[in-house]
């Protein structure tokens, strides 16, 4: 089946993007401008109103702990709810660190105050005086395309799942959701949250299609994506995953 226009929502890009979060929007487009998929890419900003059911794919970048309480009001206005619907309708969903976080239950500070969140997904942060933070590699679930991940991750809060969610990956070099529990990120529904900036998606190819072909499924039932010829990619990225396993052997 031939697709329309695949159409991307990037919520928040004034004040969510560390450290180049929005190269994951270029490397979803340029996939699929690469297999000849058209898309549209709309920005959400806080105070816009915008029919969510009208999107396949949302990304939401990482912030700060500030960054976050400015968006509560925007997300209490009617934003959220309509998040939350379009999780639970199994809208493809990205989302990074400050992003991540704030599609659990709340993010609790160091001096015990709790700022409530979305609760689009069954987990909580709660901030730490250590701060986890370097390149770091995890593997996917097999559910989650089953992939080695590189990234880099720099965040004080400590996410805890729930029993109703499952996380992205395991841990091999890194500290990802605790530091303790060996978990990186959150899979429920179409919902994927990570700590793993840098962007991820660039350095991550297999992973950018597998968000793109779950997308993809979702809305036509059935799609073939494309392979695309790869080798600088899978060479980049099994190059920052040996030097990250300092001298382990990985290929592809």
């Amino acid at each position: 089946m031939s697709p329309n226009v695949l159409k991307i929502c990037h919520l928040y890009p004034e004040v969510l993007n560390l450290y180049g979060d929005r190269g994951n929007i270029l490397c979803l487009k340029r996939r699929l401008q690469w297999r000849g998929i058209k898309c549209s890419v709309s920005e959400v900003k806080i105070g816009d109103t915008d029919d969510f059911t009208d999107y396949d794919l949302f990304f939401i970048g990482g912030g700060q702990d500030f960054e976050q309480e400015v968006l509560l009001s925007d997300l209490n206005s009617g934003k959220g709810s309509s998040i939350r619907s379009a999780v639970e309708d199994g809208k493809t969903f990205l989302c990074i660190c400050g992003g991540y976080q704030m599609m659990g239950h709340y993010y609790e500070t160091k001096d015990g105050k709790r700022m409530k969140f979305l609760g689009a997904a069954d987990f909580y942060t709660v901030a730490s005086d250590y701060r986890m933070i370097g390149d770091y590699v995890f593997r996917c679930t097999p559910e989650s395309g089953g992939s080695a991940i590189v990234g880099f991750e720099n965040h004080s809060g400590r996410t805890y799942l729930g029993e109703g969610v499952a996380p992205l990956g395991t841990v091999l070099d890194g500290y990802g959701n605790n530091g303790s529990d060996k978990t990186e990120g959150v899979r429920y529904n179409n919902l994927y949250g990570t700590y793993s900036h840098g962007p991820i998606l660039p350095k991550n190819p297999e992973f950018a299609d597998h968000l793109l072909q779950t997308t993809l499924e979702r809305k036509y039932g059935t799609f073939k994506l494309e392979p695309l010829e790869d080798t600088a990619e899978k060479e980049a990225h099994n190059h920052m995953i040996n030097r990250v396993l300092k001298g382990a052997t990985y290929t592809d």
